[in-house]
């Protein structure tokens, strides 16, 4: 490595943007990483040192799981002190939640792990891949002119024009280039001609520690879509699903459920028996307060205000807090606080 030039690494799990179409059946499958290269030429126009690690085999990220979150924060971990940055290449579908559990896993992280990927296989004429994969390690590679540092100190999603706080990220649309959105945190960055980085919303760490990997995640989580016409039968037998121990509650507008008294009895009863729930909503924008009736009563069933998390962050923190042995009282505490810029208290 030039300790002169950048060095990034490139961790490639799968992915639209390293698919091709398969011959005979016309759908698209994962390819090689070194398909990805040979269709980047461009890349060695940055001058950097770019390494690279792959899955053995590369997945849809429709499969996505904590065994695969643990490899790639396991990967960034083993690699920290060799490399300036990562850029990891994922498929859309689970990317958001990716980013939110790697966010939790890799404690005091200091430098950018770039999440990115494609609407389009990087191999075809209209792809946007291409541009997302450079743009990727551009930002993975920038540093700050005052500090020298790296100017991302976080778990991020490149994509199109923006560059979002990963446990922000939701996936917002199956077709559109600018498939990820933020809806309750500014960009860190916009890109344009050039990369204009949102400097009052980058995420700056209060302390300078080594890295702690978190690997340990625990899937005893389950979600609940509230909708109308929902029984009493069908909540309980989600809430006493065998080996749950936390619940993410996705309630209507700022945080508001059934008044009815089984619900309330059901919800009770659920947090006595030392189950988590987290009250997080099904609106696009804004977050969860109790100033309504029926969400005040959820208040006072012990169930936890998940303010404006998203539903990936919520999964993935409940996951992260039960996997560090957490009592559920500990769990629920944390819950309500901001660990690394997931939420807005």
């Amino acid at each position: 490595m030039n300790p002169s030039k950048p060095n990034i690494l490139i961790i490639y799990t799968g992915g639209t943007i390293g698919m091709i179409e398969d011959a005979s059946t016309g759908t698209l499958r994962p390819f090689d990483f070194d398909h990805l290269i040979e269709n980047v030429p461009k890349i060695n126009k940055l001058g950097y040192d770019i390494s690279h690690r792959q899955f053995a085999e590369p997945i849809d990220s429709s499969d996505m799981d904590p065994h695969y979150w643990e490899m790639i924060a396991e990967c960034i971990t083993e690699n920290y002190t060799d490399y300036d940055g990562f850029v990891v290449l994922h498929g859309t579908d689970t990317m958001a939640y990716t980013a939110s559990a790697l966010s939790f896993m890799l404690g005091n992280l200091h430098k950018p792990v770039i999440i990115t990927g494609s609407q389009l296989p990087i191999g075809e004429v209209r792809t946007d891949g291409e541009e997302n994969l450079i743009t990727a390690l551009q930002i993975a590679a920038a540093k700050d002119p005052a500090t020298g540092e790296p100017m991302i100190q976080e778990v991020a999603i490149l994509f199109e024009n923006y560059l979002w706080r990963g446990n922000r990220s939701t996936k917002m649309s199956a077709d559109n280039f600018n498939a990820f959105k933020s809806n309750n945190y500014p960009p860190l960055a916009k890109i344009g001609l050039g990369i204009h980085f949102n400097h009052e919303a980058l995420w700056r760490s209060p302390s300078r520690r080594p890295l702690d990997l978190r690997k340990h995640l625990d899937p005893s989580v389950v979600v609940v879509d509230l909708f109308p016409g929902i029984t009493e039968s069908t909540l309980r037998h989600l809430l006493n699903t065998p080996g749950v121990k936390g619940v993410v509650l996705k309630t209507y507008g700022a945080g508001n459920a059934p008044t009815s008294e089984w619900f309330y009895k059901l919800m009770s009863e659920a947090v006595e028996r030392g189950i988590v729930i987290l009250n997080i909503t099904q609106c696009a924008n804004g977050g969860v307060n109790s100033r309504y009736y029926a969400g005040d009563r959820l208040s006072r069933a012990g169930v936890i205000s998940g303010h404006d998390m998203t539903c990936e962050a919520a999964v993935t923190k409940m996951m992260h807090l039960f996997g560090m042995g957490l009592p559920s009282a500990e769990v629920a505490k944390y819950l309500s606080c901001s660990l690394i810029g997931e939420i807005t208290v």
